[in-house]
């Protein structure tokens, strides 16, 4: 144990009437949802980056946070992992998430950096093995260091390609290596920010050969777990090539890869695309491509990816009725892709926002579930789209009517069809009849 959390004792459930504000009061991992714990529902982990490598940085201002673990060197990279894991045992997540940037720091050569990455993939097999905290997946940082300005899988420099496809590789070693459960591929400069300089096509085309490389080789090490795509659509780009699920669907499809990936959709991520988390998980959900998700949300006076921890349970509900719809999680989880603010200086303030994000996404599972035991909902859709069932709907949706046949059945049976109320106020309020 580290003297960082001290006087914190683990996160117990205490009920909705607690008001210890470091106390669960919606989040009980063995309280059964749906013939499953709820623990096992929505597999929480914790994002590396931002609870332990994120210094208080803005746009407009530098460190604001002082912990006893920033150092460039292997003896702070060791203690930042030893302050993790105990934040990670007092909240108790089965899980957590890294970047190897931010466990590990930059050596002088690309094999500098991979032995640096293993050795605290040493240090983290012991910790893994002391607290049974499981790998929800690991990834690489391939938008931070300068050499990756212009893009890793898609920089014009195929050196720059190379270096990229190696660190991958590493990662992807040290993924399997500590039973991770998914590997996650995120191109935070996969785009561009003119196309004055850009070709589009040669850009797409190394993108899929290094996405097909990942493939490959997952298959020849033996990883069983998902390789995930992370859709975002611009930031720090001006536009980014993985947009949203439906774009990472259209690039996957072309080079063959839609049995092969799915996607892990982050709050902020559908925000700043224009649509709605509920949006992207029914989307990857009816193109069979959901994976996992990054758990947050955006400030909606901002114009940029905030990384605020969730605190509405209404936008949970919806995503999590989704994501039962898609039944449920696999390989993936809720990973709190999420930040306090800079000005949340205390050791106690993560933990403070891990559980109003855990307390969250707990309202958010029951409510969602209680919405399809009750049944009223799913029932209304499929009674809205029931008249496809009849003989000829069915003719038409297979193909077995031309254009002209089905001209003539709406002249020669005088069909004139009347709108019918989609009763939109209706549903709103019956969500929040669970709520």
């Amino acid at each position: 144990m580290t003297e960082f959390f001290a006087g914190i004792d683990r996160i117990a459930h205490e009920g909705p009437e607690s008001t210890n504000p470091l106390a669960f009061r919606h989040y009980d991992p063995d309280e059964v949802v749906l013939g499953k714990r709820m623990e096992e529902h929505l597999r929480f982990a914790v994002a590396y980056w931002h609870s332990l490598a994120f210094e208080g940085l803005d746009p407009f201002g530098g460190r604001t946070f002082d912990r006893p673990w920033y150092g460039d060197d292997m003896d702070h990279a060791r203690l930042k992992a030893d302050v993790a894991f105990e934040l990670f045992s007092k909240l108790g997540v089965p899980y957590f998430c890294f970047h190897d940037a931010d466990v590990r720091p930059e050596g002088a050569s690309h094999a500098e950096s991979t032995a640096r990455l293993n050795a605290i993939a040493d240090h983290f097999e012991t910790k893994m093995a002391e607290t049974g905290v499981k790998l929800l997946w690991g990834t690489a940082n391939l938008f931070s260091n300068r050499r990756f300005m212009a893009g890793a899988a898609t920089n014009p420099d195929p050196d720059v390609f190379a270096y990229a496809a190696a660190t991958i590789k590493a990662n992807m070693d040290v993924t399997q290596r500590l039973g991770g459960e998914n590997y996650v591929l995120w191109g935070g400069r996969e785009g561009y920010e003119t196309l004055l300089n850009t070709d589009l096509g040669a850009e797409l085309d190394q993108m899929g050969r290094m996405l097909s490389l990942v493939v490959e080789y997952k298959h020849k090490i033996g990883f069983k777990g998902a390789i995930l795509l992370e859709p975002k659509p611009q930031e720090p780009t001006k536009h980014q090539y993985d947009f949203d699920v439906a774009t990472c669907y259209g690039f996957l499809k072309r080079y063959g890869l839609e049995d092969e990936v799915k996607v892990n959709i982050e709050v902020g991520h559908a925000f700043l695309a224009g649509h709605s988390f509920e949006h992207e998980l029914a989307m990857a959900r009816t193109l069979g491509i959901f994976g996992s998700i990054d758990m947050n949300r955006n400030d909606i006076q901002c114009g940029w990816d905030t990384d605020h921890f969730p605190n509405d349970p209404r936008e949970a509900t919806l995503a999590y009725y989704q994501i039962l719809k898609a039944g449920g999680f696999t390989t993936g989880g809720t990973n709190f892709d999420a930040k306090i603010r800079r000005q949340s200086l205390d050791p106690v303030d993560l933990f403070h926002g891990h559980i109003l994000g855990m307390d969250t996404c707990a309202r958010g599972l029951k409510a969602a579930a209680a919405m399809i035991g009750d049944g009223t909902h799913d029932v209304f859709v499929a009674d809205r789209y029931a008249g496809w069932q009849g003989a000829e709907a069915q003719a038409m949706l297979k193909g077995e009517r031309s254009l002209d046949q089905i001209a003539d059945r709406v002249i020669s049976e005088g069909i004139e069809p009347q709108p019918r109320s989609g009763r939109q106020e209706y549903l709103e309020g019956l969500v929040n009849r669970f709520v």
